[in-house]
């Protein structure tokens, strides 16, 4: 999701960079009709059990804030395990180009499972976080 809803322009529906407009203006129906694409594209990526529990929520930013809880901790045993393979990773009989193809798929799988960082600035910024 963090490269599809870019590549369409919707990441804001998620990111509480575009509110809803004011209900009876024209932006409304175009708005709400956006968000309910991003609703839909967002819960067609999880299992069947994960979509029932947001299936009645209306707002995309909601889902996204509602799904980000429980899955943006990550797999603490996992990443320890990650952590030990490469560490104790070898060139070995490997091509290096092969050894640094393997080292940077693990290197991926350990950024996919760490925590997301969340900005405590008050006023929306540019951090990194």
């Amino acid at each position: 999701m963090r490269h599809a809803l870019p590549s369409k322009n919707k990441h804001k529906f998620i990111d509480d960079t575009l509110p809803a407009p004011k209900p009876g203006t024209s932006p409304q129906e175009t708005w709400e009709r956006c968000n309910m694409m991003v609703i839909s594209w967002v819960t067609r990526t999880l299992s069947g059990k994960i979509a029932q529990s947001v299936v009645y929520i209306e707002d995309a930013r909601e889902l996204w804030e509602d799904l980000r809880e429980p899955f943006s901790k990550g797999d603490l045993f996992k990443i320890s395990d990650l952590l030990q393979e490469i560490h104790s990773m070898r060139q070995g009989e490997r091509t290096l180009t092969e050894f640094y193809t393997d080292l940077k798929i693990l290197w991926e799988e350990l950024e996919a499972l760490r925590p997301t960082p969340d900005c405590e600035c008050k006023i929306k910024c540019t951090c990194a976080f």
